[in-house]
């Protein structure tokens, strides 16, 4: 805008001077050439990134069916299940069948871990195969079969008794960076008065590439 501004301004000036002098001579009568005119200098275009309208599709669970632990003679169906009133993870009756978290990570997640569970025993059903959980040794294989027929391996890294008011919940329930296989039941005395074991049997588990 300033170099319009004072081309037009010069402009102006060299008229007014001509208007001041004597009688045009041939050579004053020619008329002033035009003034260049101000070009502006092109607008710049910047590349700006357009983000897709459509929001990129959930990813659908695949959830774990079957769960197997050869060297502790361990081979279970595994079903969906959520939280209980109260808080607490539910887990089937029945301690030949396992337990899967909907509300977590499944065995093709990306990330998350898988956790699985089972009761040690229950009332009116004999002792669970999850009760040899506390005899897997680290190295063992544990294998993960999927709703779509994929089998998922993994190997145990770690077995641990945790008194049940210290469980890490949020370990092993992590959503985010871990993918591990953790399979959870209970261990440790029994109380009678509430019925309920004072441990929790932890084997965590890692993905083989």
């Amino acid at each position: 805008m300033r170099g319009i501004v004072a081309t037009l301004a010069a402009a102006a000036v060299s008229l007014v001077l001509a208007g001041c002098g004597s009688a045009p001579t041939d050579a004053e009568s020619t008329p002033p050439a035009p003034a260049p005119s101000a070009t502006a200098a092109p607008t710049p275009v910047a590349d700006v990134p357009i983000a897709a309208a459509t929001p990129e599709p959930v990813r659908q669970p695949v959830p774990p069916v079957r769960v197997a632990v050869a060297a502790i003679g361990v081979d279970i169906p595994v079903v969906p299940v959520g939280v209980e009133e109260g808080g607490f993870m539910e887990i089937p009756d029945d301690p030949a069948v396992a337990g899967w978290y909907r509300f977590g990570a499944d065995p093709s997640s990306p990330d998350g871990n898988t956790v699985i569970t089972a009761h040690v025993d229950f009332p009116g059903y004999p002792i669970g195969p999850f009760s040899r959980l506390r005899d897997l040794p680290a190295g063992e294989q544990v294998d993960v079969t999927d709703d779509a027929g994929t089998v998922h391996r993994y190997v145990i890294e770690s077995v641990t008794y945790y008194p049940k008011a210290d469980l890490p919940v949020n370990n092993l329930f992590a959503r985010s960076g871990t993918d591990s296989l953790v399979l959870i039941t209970c261990g440790g005395p029994f109380d009678q008065a509430t019925g309920r074991y004072a441990d929790n049997v932890v084997a965590v588990a890692t993905p083989v590439e």
